[in-house]
């Protein structure tokens, strides 16, 4: 990799470890590094830019809505960031069109269409799960004062650290785009179904029982 382009890796890097370090909900610091680390291992095997993918697992978390005022503040934040140390609008544009789109309901709305995009979305996604993706669940739910478990029917649309699962992370290996990530997602799926089996074997179903005054 050309030096310029090193030297903003760089600068990404410090960008995003000063916005994130002190995160709480999962979406910290290292969570980019191993979004980070995951992408460029997807893009050798894709032959994706690995210049672009970096760049944009690097910031992809800056513009995340849960931590700005509102996704446009987080894409604004972003883009007047690059446009400061990137001079190729080509760049800015590819970086900037991945991290718009490549969050969960914004990828089922409009599928990611270069490699790049899809690389850096199963980077993300592959951190989700896992054992890895089960830490950041319960981290999630307890920043936002969510419960960990309510019994009953986990395909409602309760906010739970467990429901999480059923809503959205079990359907993840699915969704990959490329199959080096489908390959990796398949351990991380195959853990988490063995969690929530023993999660559930410890924690049994209540039946509630109501009593009236004259029972």
């Amino acid at each position: 990799m050309p030096r310029r382009k090193e030297h903003i890796i760089e600068l990404a890097e410090q960008f995003a470890r000063e916005f994130l370090t002190s995160d709480p909900s999962g979406h910290d610091w290292w969570h980019v590094h191993r979004v980070r680390s995951l992408a460029l291992e997807i893009a050798e095997r894709e032959h994706a830019d690995a210049y672009i993918c970096e760049l944009a697992a690097l910031l992809h978390d800056v513009a995340d809505v849960k931590l700005n005022a509102s996704k446009q503040e987080g894409l604004d934040r972003v883009r007047i960031w690059l446009e400061d140390v990137e001079e190729d609008p080509a760049v800015i544009s590819h970086v900037m069109d991945i991290i718009a789109n490549m969050s969960y309901n914004e990828g089922r709305n409009a599928p990611l269409t270069t490699i790049e995009g899809q690389v850096v979305q199963d980077a993300d996604r592959l951190d989700a799960i896992g054992a890895v993706g089960i830490a950041r669940t319960f981290a999630y739910a307890g920043s936002r004062g969510h419960l960990m478990h309510e019994p009953g029917d986990q395909r409602t649309n309760t906010k739970t650290a467990i429901a999480h699962f059923y809503e959205k992370l079990l359907k993840l290996q699915g969704l990959m785009n490329t199959d080096y990530a489908r390959t990796l997602a398949a351990a991380r799926h195959q853990f988490m179904e063995t969690f929530l089996q023993q999660f559930h074997a410890e924690w049994p179903e209540v039946k509630e029982v109501y009593r009236t005054d004259d029972s």
